[in-house]
């Protein structure tokens, strides 16, 4: 064991440990949960610390044997991607201060065995001192968390865009099949497949947009800001270079904010990017429930959709299945609901010029991010792409249904129409044969008003009435 101290007192480490003091007292301290930091987090501050130590080398404010092993030390630990020695919680007291240091503490201690290698004196590389130089949370952990981010936005993005070509493939295939339409869930009108998967791909259209356009937001950060935004302790040189330097490592596009101090400080740009992700968590579970809703039965549901049969759905029921995939996307969905509110509540919690409640709010976004892209993707393939439409079922229930007299209106009334719909009900029939047997129209009409195109309003509407119009004068 090794004896560190710290302004607290001492603590002894074990000798072959990476971290340091500051990381065992957080472990100690803050026993909520086994969850530690995002690894696409850590490995955006890696980056971070390696701009860093590029940047001060180049003011000449570190040493540049020490800044050569600290970039080799990070390169180390994002190339072999174990980041075991890491092992601060996710949520933590302090502002994020105990992952900064955690990250300081690795890196220096790694720096000085790299320094030492082949018979050389070991550097002593201090966490603070050198490889925090130019640095604080204050500016470096929400800097890591945006990239972190920005870096989980792409998968998302292709998630997305995986969901919006399987709507598209499923609306052109189903472009004519005609089926109920419903409003409050009772039958309304006759619609088809066609435009209920259109319009879902329009919803999801939307979520996309508003993901891709609060990018640049999220690309503002507030690195060499150090304490509060006031850039304490740089030089002009850093500030100067340190983000280009940034963009290089980690191939995003940052810019540095315009006011430092309001984006150390403020945190609505966390609160923006949350609400996109809760509207999409929103659509998706409410896509999920008309999947489960129509799919439901098959004997005594709606049985409109058939969603592929994934895994038995009971215990002791044989034969029954489940619509288990649209479940799980509705339960994360809750999840990220849940996690909007958190980091609402957080945003607003914080008090003047700093926001310590950061740690929630990065574990609760990137959760947020990282869930939603699993569960469109289960979604996608294991759902939407084997999914079919009950075509014959859906056509024989508008035939059959009292919806379709609804083109009656323009040429019988609206109470005349309707007293029709009430005895088509009452006697069984179809609305369509109980028109013809009263002779109210010419058959040639009738035929028209309820085939497909017309109960579908597929045709141009002033075309149509125009149509019919001559016909029924005629």
């Amino acid at each position: 064991m090794r004896l560190e101290r710290d302004c607290i007192g001492e603590l002894p480490v074990p000798d072959d440990a990476l971290y340091g003091i500051h990381s065992l007292r957080a472990v100690r301290n803050f026993p909520i949960t086994e969850e530690r930091v995002n690894p696409v987090m850590i490995e955006s501050y890696l980056q971070i610390k390696k701009a860093a130590a590029m940047a001060n080398v180049e003011a000449k404010t570190l040493d540049k044997q020490k800044g050569a092993f600290i970039v080799a030390a990070v390169n180390q630990l994002l190339f072999s991607k174990d980041y075991r020695s890491i092992i601060v919680p996710a949520i933590q007291g302090g502002a994020g201060t105990s992952t900064n240091m955690n990250v300081n503490e690795v890196i220096a201690h790694l720096a000085s065995r790299l320094s030492g290698r082949d018979g050389h004196q070991p550097l002593m590389i201090h966490p603070n001192d050198d490889v925090n130089q130019s640095q604080s949370t204050n500016d470096t952990y929400p800097t890591a968390g945006k990239m972190a981010m920005l870096k989980l936005i792409s998968p998302l993005e292709t998630a997305l865009t995986e969901l919006i070509d399987a709507l598209d493939a499923k609306a052109a295939a189903y472009r004519d099949a005609i089926k109920v339409g419903r409003t409050q869930l009772q039958d309304a009108v006759p619609t088809t497949f066609g435009r209920s998967f259109r319009a879902y791909r329009s919803l999801f259209s939307r979520d996309l947009s508003r993901i891709k356009d609060v990018k640049r937001t999220l690309g503002e950060v507030n690195l060499g800001g150090t304490a509060i935004g006031t850039g304490i302790n740089t030089t002009s040189t850093y500030q100067r270079q340190v983000v280009p330097i940034l963009n290089q490592l980690s191939h995003l596009s940052l810019t540095t904010a315009g006011d430092l101090v309001d984006a150390t400080q403020n945190s609505d740009a966390y609160v923006a990017f949350s609400g996109v992700l809760r509207a999409l968590a929103v659509d998706l579970s409410k896509f999920s429930n008309d999947l489960r809703l129509l799919s439901s039965g098959p004997q005594a549901g709606l049985n409109e959709l058939q969603l592929p049969k994934v895994q038995a759905g009971s215990s002791i029921m044989p034969g029954k299945v489940n619509p288990v995939i649209p479940e799980v996307v509705n339960q994360v969905a809750f999840e990220v609901i849940g996690h909007d509110t958190t980091v609402t509540l957080a945003a607003e919690a914080g008090q003047l010029e700093l926001n310590a409640f950061e740690p929630i709010m990065f574990k609760s976004i990137l959760t947020s991010e990282t869930h939603l892209t699993k569960a469109i993707k289960t979604l996608v393939v294991n759902c939407i792409n084997e999914m079919t439409a009950n075509v014959d079922g859906c056509r024989d229930e508008v035939e059959r249904s009292t919806i379709s007299a609804t083109v009656l209106s323009p040429y019988l009334g609206y109470e005349k129409t309707t007293s029709l719909i009430k005895e088509a009900a009452a006697k069984h029939l179809s609305v369509r044969r109980l028109v013809k047997s009263r002779h109210l129209l010419a058959d040639e009409l009738i035929d028209q008003l309820f085939s497909p195109a017309s109960l579908t309003h597929q045709a141009p509407a002033d075309k149509m009435l125009g149509d019919l119009t001559a016909t029924a004068h005629h």
